[in-house]
């Protein structure tokens, strides 16, 4: 049986104390955020227990354990029912990361979605999706946990609203694994851009969020065309950065030679040599620091893989795709390279718009650092994404927290 919580569990200010009316004030204004976020949620002890935890999250100094939490903002061990809450309770994440995601919709203007990769370094291998594998981010081989999160990035910084847990192979047939991880029989190991497409359909078609450009690091991937195929066929615009090395068809000195195999690499040294680049400014919110650079635009296609019926990569394609090159003054060669299908009047606005995925890393650097997103100690499955959607949630309430001027924060009560 649940023990009661707490109706208005105060959490503890360091620093020294505030006054009665602030104090109301902000548990009325944290109080409705949790309401909000929650009110899905079947059973009202599991909305009670979300808030303790979310509350735990924002406020504890350190690791955010179920010890620490409980003994924080209850003053009292509550360790079994909030195991209970996170690892057991079959809670759905769906509700809780889309109401996340429209409070920070209505709040900022929202200007692209990021695609990111996320690494939990573990000791053993008994945790959900634990193996040694090789992370792209990290350019080395990890015992860890990997995952695919999707940022809403904007004027409020970066928000990972979206999550999905990349199973390695060795998951896939492995019941004793799977048994005591409790993986669903449907989970099993895919290639990456299936869950990036995945996540991005329940965003738009069961959050309903209004579709913003993709951002995505493609260059450790070896096939770039299953992503941008499924982008177009769904209508989104992107920026992915790719590998030098990509193979792309060359343009051809005469209509009647032979298509050209090259790369991105090799495209762009030709485009350059016609001299046609365009220098472009702009502002890094994350660095504070005013950038400028070049950039060079030139439509491109990719080298079919093989047994990729050309038709079939061809059907939804709506805009056609560019080459968007960053070439920094002075430099023999470009920093980075992006394919992207928007529109020819915005890819000038290319070099600004890759810039903002600066804003979902630091967005994910917050959460390990600031809101417990690495102190999961659990093992299962559903326990890991309920304890990621509920970090991601915290970043939320403090993205929003700091929105306001500091003046109106203690007359609304936006603080915790």
């Amino acid at each position: 049986m649940t023990e009661p919580l707490l109706q208005s569990p105060v959490p503890h200010l360091p620093g020294g104390t505030v006054s009665s009316l602030t104090t109301l004030s902000s548990e009325l204004s944290f109080s409705a955020y949790c309401q909000d976020l929650f009110r899905e949620l079947a059973r009202s002890d599991q909305r009670r227990w979300g808030e303790v935890y979310l509350r735990g999250l924002i406020g504890v100094p350190g690791r955010k354990t179920p010890t620490r939490i409980s003994e924080y903002v209850l003053g009292r061990r509550a360790v079994q029912q909030l195991q209970q809450f996170i690892h057991q309770s079959p809670w759905d994440c769906g509700p809780v990361r889309r109401r996340t995601a429209v409070r920070m919709t209505d709040a900022f203007d929202i200007e692209a979605w990021s695609v990111d990769e996320v690494v939990f370094a573990k000791n053993g291998d008994r945790s959900v999706g634990v193996a040694r594998q090789y992370a792209p981010s990290q350019e080395r081989t990890v015992n860890c946990q990997l995952a695919c999160a999707v940022s809403l990035v904007g004027s409020g910084g970066g928000v990972p609203v979206n999550w999905r847990l990349l199973l390695p192979p060795r998951w896939d047939h492995d019941e004793q694994l799977r048994e005591g991880a409790h993986v669903p029989e449907d989970e099993q190991s895919r290639p990456r851009w299936q869950y990036v497409l995945q996540a991005l359909d329940e965003m738009t078609e069961e959050w309903l969020l209004e579709p913003r450009p993709v951002l995505a690091d493609w260059r450790h991937e070896a096939e770039t065309e299953p992503l941008l195929h499924g982008l177009e066929a769904r209508g989104h615009g992107y920026l992915v950065q790719v590998s030098p090395r990509t193979a792309v068809t060359m343009p051809r000195p005469h209509s009647a030679l032979p298509a050209v195999r090259g790369t991105v690499a090799d495209l762009a040294a030709h485009v350059a040599r016609r001299g046609e680049r365009t220098p472009v400014g702009w502002y890094d919110p994350v660095t504070e620091r005013q950038h400028r650079s070049q950039f060079l635009s030139t439509p491109a296609l990719l080298c079919r893989a093989a047994g990729t019926a050309p038709q079939v990569r061809q059907a939804h394609r709506t805009s056609p795709r560019h080459l968007v090159t960053d070439w920094p003054f002075g430099r023999p060669e470009p920093r980075a390279y992006w394919l992207t299908n928007l529109p020819a009047r915005r890819i000038a606005d290319a070099l600004p718009l890759a810039r903002l995925r600066s804003s979902a890393g630091e967005g994910l650097r917050r959460l390990h650092e600031d809101f417990g997103l690495g102190d999961f100690e659990g093992r299962s499955f559903r326990g890991w994404h309920h304890h990621v959607t509920l970090a991601s949630a915290a970043l939320g309430f403090d993205a929003l927290r700091s929105a306001v001027p500091r003046e109106e924060r203690v007359l609304s009560g936006a603080t915790v």
